[in-house]
């Protein structure tokens, strides 16, 4: 009797229970997306959407009232060992920021490959000249802080095919 006992738990078990290789991607065990975003001062995530593609294009930072250029990266900042820190592709149009963008980004009409020839960084007026789109966000995202993140990429792209972004994090547009 004890072993029969043992073996119906065992066979109960094996049959009532599922390998994360039979749940669906999104409802398996480690998929993050119970992922708890932190928000304190450090290095953020950010994922946005656009009106057009802008992926090859330097972004530049403008005040609230977008009359001022707040920050603009350095021609050498923006190739990290021979790459350039153009936004990455994430899943249903969303890119995650490479660079540092915000709110009140603008982009410019170089590519990221002619913005890193310049022996100089342009001045204020000519930034404003190079401008082509000074509101181009359709949705901003701050994900919290990139050491919370043990892959953003995966993590980022399944929290999106699971339509989870504005649950778990904070829109800023």
């Amino acid at each position: 009797m004890k072993y029969s006992i043992i073996i119906y738990i065992l066979i109960l078990s094996f049959t009532a229970c599922k390998s994360n290789k039979d749940l669906p991607e999104e409802l398996s065990v480690g998929t993050q997306l119970d992922f708890v975003p932190i928000y304190q001062p450090g290095p953020h995530i950010f994922v946005y959407k656009t009106h057009s593609d802008y992926n090859n294009k330097v972004p530049i930072i403008l005040s609230d009232n977008r009359k001022e250029i707040i920050s603009y990266p350095d021609p050498s900042d923006i190739v990290v060992n021979g790459l350039y820190k153009t936004p990455t592709d994430l899943k249903g149009g969303y890119l995650l920021d490479n660079i540092g963008i915000g709110k009140n980004v603008a982009f410019i009409n170089l590519s990221y490959e002619e913005y890193a020839r310049l022996d100089n960084t342009p001045s204020l007026d000519e930034f404003f000249k190079l401008i082509i789109s000074d509101k181009p966000l359709l949705e901003l995202y701050d994900c919290g802080l990139k050491s919370a993140f043990t892959d953003e990429v995966n993590q980022l792209n399944l929290i999106i095919k699971a339509n989870k972004l504005e649950a778990i994090f904070k829109r800023i547009l």
